[in-house]
């Protein structure tokens, strides 16, 4: 099977997975990659190593000719490092159309000039906003790979050493009611589904996306009713931090 790695959270500038043996690479390029949420967009990137035709059966549509393209099979036709890709914007952009228009392109365009600067101050804000709230006493738990002493803070270590992204995950205690009341106190952070965008974005899943769910079925889905995704922007993280602080205050 191809390792297919989403990127979009550590985006190239922290994490490069081809390079740790990922065979294809996605992004949701509205997120850091835009920067500021003004374009839907997605890329995919191939490593061009994966032998797909070493498995001809598992891996038809690549491996047997196309009858919707003048009978091209696509291995053949382009190799390992063209088959994927190509059979990608050939066959199925054409036929789903996910083509990116040229003002999305602009704007992505843009937001990629800035990329590697933005990253390094979502990183470091997102460290400090972690680290106090790991030291807070209504807080229950906090998740960041970057944070030390976090399950994953070794891998991150490994793969990302120059930081890993701007989002963290928080239990407030209090359960549900408590979580809901520091979202209302919040003046800085923008309620959103949205993440990973220049302003600083959060939200309470039990209350917004998961709603319809129980609090059994919100911990059967990995997605507990005290749980808080926060996304820091590029904004002071003296300022994030006082923000919170003042929200929690009020829980």
């Amino acid at each position: 099977m191809p390792l297919i790695i989403d990127n979009t959270f550590a985006t190239p500038v922290n994490c490069r997975p081809i390079e740790w043996g990922a065979d294809i690479v996605t992004h949701s390029t509205t997120k850091y990659m835009d920067g500021h949420g003004s374009a839907v967009g997605g890329c995919i990137v191939d490593s061009g190593k994966f032998d797909w035709s070493r498995y001809p059966e598992k891996f038809a549509g690549l491996c047997t000719p196309d009858d919707s393209y003048h009978g091209i099979t696509y291995v053949e036709k382009f190799g390992l490092e063209g088959a994927f890709i190509t059979k990608c914007t050939a066959q199925l952009m054409r036929d789903f159309g996910c083509t990116q228009s040229p003002q999305s392109a602009y704007l992505l365009g843009l937001g990629l000039e800035s990329l590697h600067v933005r990253m390094q101050r979502h990183c470091e804000n997102a460290l400090a906003v972690a680290t106090f709230l790991k030291n807070h006493e209504k807080i229950s738990w906090v998740r960041y790979p970057g944070l030390e002493g976090d399950r994953y803070y070794e891998l991150s270590q490994k793969y990302m050493p120059n930081g890993t992204c701007g989002v963290i995950s928080f239990g407030v205690k209090g359960g549900r009611s408590a979580a809901e009341r520091f979202m209302k106190e919040l003046k800085l952070g923008a309620i959103e589904t949205h993440v990973a965008d220049a302003r600083t974005c959060c939200l309470h899943p039990a209350s917004a996306t998961h709603r319809q769910m129980n609090d059994e079925e919100l911990l059967a889905a990995g997605v507990s009713a005290d749980l808080v995704r926060y996304s820091c922007g590029i904004e002071n993280k003296d300022d994030l931090i006082a923000d919170i602080a003042d929200a929690l205050e009020k829980v």
